[in-house]
């Protein structure tokens, strides 16, 4: 005799309900928990393999003086070498060398003093200038804040690219006025950034404490607001040290930055391409330690983002 009972049917659906529910459930709260597994191991790799490419990078250009490299940057001390030698590791080239016989191992690592130095030392420029217009204008307010703003939107509306160009053509180009040319193009952006932060720190509890015990403004810009915006202009640093590594790299291959004989990624390229067909190392070589420079340095800085940002915990 069938059961028609409706009460055991409806017991029956809300408990095949509770169970697909608490299943559901569970594989929910198991999908968040193995990405929180995974994701911190392959950030931590790559944040790891960053600074060890970094750091090699760095340390290269700062020993190459001191290593015993094949002649990479005068041509008249390779007259007796081969030109266009393949790669060997087990020769005194272990990258070849160029159509002018220079070696090219030892022309990157003096590649990535030139990088390393234009990179750091125009962001410190455009950090300290841009930083202290930045500082003023978002805790002042008022007038400073506004021309502290139409200068930097009247440099941003300037393509970057034309500007640089603009700088190198006026001035020569030296080491120096590269770094002092990249280091005004990122002005206006390290601007802003210090004036949204000091915006948010200006009406704080401490800065208004701090004014009512008698602090001056200086004081308080430099002692109160200045240290709460450290870690968002140090991670944004890391970025901007790539992308003023890859300008440079542009500026040499159109033959505007640092000339030959000393080399440069971006001349090394640009001396190779001609020669691309049959030596593609000439190109691939320098562009492939190029990117690898440009991805670590952009690693380490959302690996800094990710540190030092308000939320980081909850991430």
């Amino acid at each position: 005799m069938a059961d028609n009972d409706p009460t055991r049917s409806t017991d029956a659906s809300v408990g095949t309900a509770t169970v697909a529910s608490t299943a559901t459930a569970t594989i929910a709260a198991e999908v968040p928990a193995r990405r929180k597994l995974r994701l911190p191991k392959l950030s931590a790799v790559g944040t790891l393999l960053a600074l060890g490419w970094t750091a090699l990078i760095v340390l290269g250009a700062l020993i190459v003086d001191f290593l015993p490299l094949a002649e990479a940057r005068d041509p008249q001390f390779a007259l007796t070498t081969r030109s266009l030698l393949p790669p060997d590791l087990l020769t005194a080239h272990p990258l070849g060398t160029d159509r002018q016989g220079l070696d090219i191992l030892g022309g990157l690592l003096y590649g990535a003093r030139v990088s390393i130095v234009v990179g750091i030392g125009g962001v410190v420029i455009g950090a300290l200038i841009g930083g202290a217009l930045g500082l003023v204008a978002g805790y002042k307010g008022g007038w400073v804040d506004r021309l502290v703003s139409i200068i930097s939107d009247v440099l941003l509306a300037f393509p970057s690219l034309i500007l640089l160009i603009a700088i190198v053509t006026v001035l020569d180009p030296t080491l120096l006025n590269v770094t002092l040319a990249l280091g005004i193009m990122v002005v206006p952006s390290y601007a802003r950034l210090v004036r949204a932060n000091a915006m948010s720190f200006a009406g704080r509890e401490f800065v208004t404490a701090a004014r009512s015990l008698g602090a001056g403004e200086t004081r308080i810009m430099l002692r109160e607001v200045a240290p709460n915006i450290v870690a968002p202009v140090l991670s944004y640093s890391f970025m901007l040290v790539a992308v003023l590594i890859v300008a440079e790299a542009s500026l040499s291959y159109l033959g505007l930055s640092i000339p030959r004989p000393e080399p440069t990624w971006g001349n090394m390229i640009s001396a190779g391409q001609s020669d691309f067909e049959r030596y593609p190392g000439l190109v691939g070589i320098p562009a492939i330690v190029l990117f690898l420079t440009v991805l670590s340095f952009n690693q380490l800085g959302e690996a800094a983002g990710r540190k030092w940002s308000p939320g980081a915990a909850k991430i």
